[in-house]
């Protein structure tokens, strides 16, 4: 391999979902542009802008538990929570606004990073079918996918040659989550690499927050529409271990405390102090697997291909759990610390996903050299 005797600094964009009012979506974008800033490169996220994203975006936030009703108290909770997401959105290392289904405004980069999140979802409600995260109308003279997920678009539908010609033009692809990576197969005849969500590759750097509701020992309920089973059974445990069970960003009436407004900085405070998870959301499990937290996972149709690939992953399929597991091992997950080989395969994973990043951006370093 040729040796490059100087790296030069590599203009990046990020391209993901980075205004959801949603957590994860949040963590994962400020985490990638932030790992590649640290690779020493002057990376950013695309500030791509949408009203008819945005309206679709908050309508959901206003109503996010659906089907289950949302209660008139709570509205004004949610409102709250969608408030304090716009100034930390503002935090975020963005780009010059440009719009999403018009990017001539976008500047020129070195490279695009196109993930992590559902940036190849077909399906998704208001981000389905839009050609910018397939590279349509990007002003990168490499583009290269990091984490990307096909999200619940799944692999036996097939990708339309249409959108399979568009991702032909990728330099470099890697996906989180052996769904994504079935359709690239099938489309594309190649194998794409598999790599960590940025969440668990990067480091996580909240801001500095002294919340009196984190001072009494919890478990961290992050999710909605659990089944009655699994609620039964978290109270049960929590109940005997004399914790009390701490509801954030949703309504669940069978936990003793809803947080709703918490804002993303709260939420990974959250889950760093939490004694252990229930979680049905994909990013529950990695803050759980981030904090290396005891913690149990129901799937649901919509995240199970997400939840499904991680846990095969890194060999955490018993977190998973299935309508009628019994109680012996609801009690023994939570009460046991996570399994040391989990964290080994996580840090060996770290470590091909850094490899692929650098095999990724060096072909532009060899070009600037």
């Amino acid at each position: 391999m040729e040796k490059i005797t100087h790296k030069p600094v590599l203009k990046i964009g990020v391209l993901t979902f980075h205004r959801c009012i949603n957590f994860g979506s949040y963590w994962q974008a400020r985490c990638l542009a932030e790992g590649l800033q640290a690779r020493g490169h002057e990376a950013e996220i695309l500030d791509h802008e949408s009203r008819r994203v945005n309206l679709a975006e908050w309508r959901c936030a206003f109503q996010p538990v659906l089907p289950t009703h949302v209660p008139e108290s709570d509205r004004p909770l949610y409102r709250a929570k969608i408030r304090k997401f716009f100034p930390v959105f503002d935090t975020l290392p963005l780009s010059p606004k440009f719009e999403l289904d018009n990017p001539a405004g976008m500047e020129d980069y070195d490279v695009v990073v196109v993930g992590s999140d559902e940036v190849w979802n077909l399906t998704h409600p208001w981000y389905g079918r839009c050609p910018l995260f397939y590279g349509d109308g990007v002003k990168a003279e490499r583009l290269i996918s990091y984490a990307a997920s096909f999200g619940n678009y799944d692999a036996s539908w097939g990708l339309e040659p249409f959108w399979a010609d568009k991702l032909r033009n990728f330099d470099a692809i890697s996906v989180r989550d052996e769904n994504s990576q079935t359709i690239i197969q099938n489309a594309l005849g190649f194998t794409p690499e598999m790599v960590l969500d940025p969440c668990l590759q990067f480091p996580i750097t909240p801001e500095p927050r002294d919340l009196d509701i984190l001072k009494e020992p919890y478990v961290a309920v992050y999710g909605h529409n659990f089944t009655e089973s699994f609620a039964r059974e978290i109270k049960k445990w929590a109940q005997k271990q004399n914790l009390r069970l701490l509801s954030i960003g949703y309504r669940n009436d069978w936990a003793d405390e809803q947080w709703i407004t918490a804002d993303p900085h709260d939420f990974a405070h959250y889950m760093a102090n939490a004694q252990a998870v229930a979680t049905n959301f994909f990013h529950g499990c990695v803050f759980a697997l981030r904090n290396a937290k005891p913690f149990v996972c129901e799937s649901s149709p919509y995240r199970r291909h997400k939840l499904q690939g991680l846990m095969a992953k890194i060999g955490g399929e018993k977190h998973l759990l299935p309508e009628g597991t019994p109680t012996e091992v609801y009690q023994t997950l939570l009460s046991t610390p996570l399994d040391a080989e989990i964290l080994q395969k996580i840090e060996r994973l770290r470590q091909t996903s850094h490899k692929y990043l650098d095999r990724a951006l060096r072909h532009k370093q060899l070009e600037l050299a």
